[in-house]
């Protein structure tokens, strides 16, 4: 396991948004390792949209702490609980970001928590409970895995970066247009392409810098609030496919290091479905 605590110090200097956050997405964290790599029932939301009992018992775990600490915000979530994207003070919770990675037993999966006041993000933090890695963000501030400041790639072409993507669950159109981008993204002579399952996640390797860019067609609120903050925060570039302003709606998602949002968005503006 990697271990990449908050240190005494960081936690002293946190605000209590954040601090609440980080604390949430722990406790969320350890339901959903109790349950990882044991026997447990599997509910279909869709064809391949899986749900858990880890899913709901996260998500009940983290709402209930962050009203604990903030009784008159409100929550948008991904199982329970979705209040309106209109409110002013609003915490966006996945309470297991890589669902199907955690029912096939590969630990690649997150708990996401983002806080947006008067609709943009101010803080968030994503959290892989198995490797133990803890992010966390705050605007102005920068991104953070435990003491190490988070950068994106310096890559000034696609044939000096890799890229990621992800499949939302249509086995259609959307799916072909994908496969389609991919395509061409190796015409460009890109490093390789990974897809992972875990757009949370996804978003922090750009963030990391280890993706030049990400995109996927279709992503829920929770799968990308707290991510775009590590991206901006990270010194990256994130909109829809379009090129569009990213808002707290479903949504294509398209983020880069900044260097090759031009030239990725012209591939997948292209097979936009």
């Amino acid at each position: 396991m990697i271990d990449t605590p908050i240190t005494t110090k960081q936690q002293d200097d946190l605000d209590p948004l954040l601090k609440t956050a980080i604390q949430a997405a722990e406790m969320g964290g350890e339901v959903c390792r109790s349950y990882f790599n044991r026997e447990f029932a599997l509910d279909h939301k869709a064809a391949c949209n899986l749900v858990t009992a880890a899913d709901i018992e996260s998500e009940q775990v983290i709402i209930d702490a962050l009203l604990k600490a903030f009784p008159d915000h409100a929550i948008l979530a991904e199982e329970t609980r979705q209040d309106s994207l209109q409110s002013p003070d609003l915490w966006i919770v996945d309470p297991l970001d890589g669902t199907n990675n955690f029912a096939h037993g590969i630990p690649h999966f997150s708990v996401s928590i983002a806080y947006w006041r008067q609709g943009r993000p101010e803080c968030g933090v994503i959290y892989n409970p198995i490797t133990g890695e803890l992010y966390h963000a705050k605007r102005g501030q920068g991104a953070f895995l435990g003491e190490r400041q988070l950068h994106v790639s310096q890559a000034a072409q696609l044939n000096e970066a890799l890229v990621g993507c992800g499949f939302y669950y249509d086995r259609g159109k959307m799916m072909q247009a994908t496969l389609q981008a991919i395509e061409a993204c190796f015409f460009e002579n890109v490093h390789g392409i990974r897809r992972f399952g875990t757009a949370s996640l996804d978003l922090i390797q750009v963030a990391s810098g280890r993706y030049g860019g990400f995109f996927e067609y279709q992503l829920a609120p929770w799968d990308f609030a707290a991510g775009r903050l590590f991206v901006e925060e990270a010194g990256g570039r994130i909109t829809t496919c379009a090129g569009n302003e990213l808002k707290l709606d479903q949504s294509t998602v398209l983020a880069t290091n900044g260097q090759l949002h031009s030239q990725l968005a012209g591939i997948v503006q292209k097979f936009h479905p």
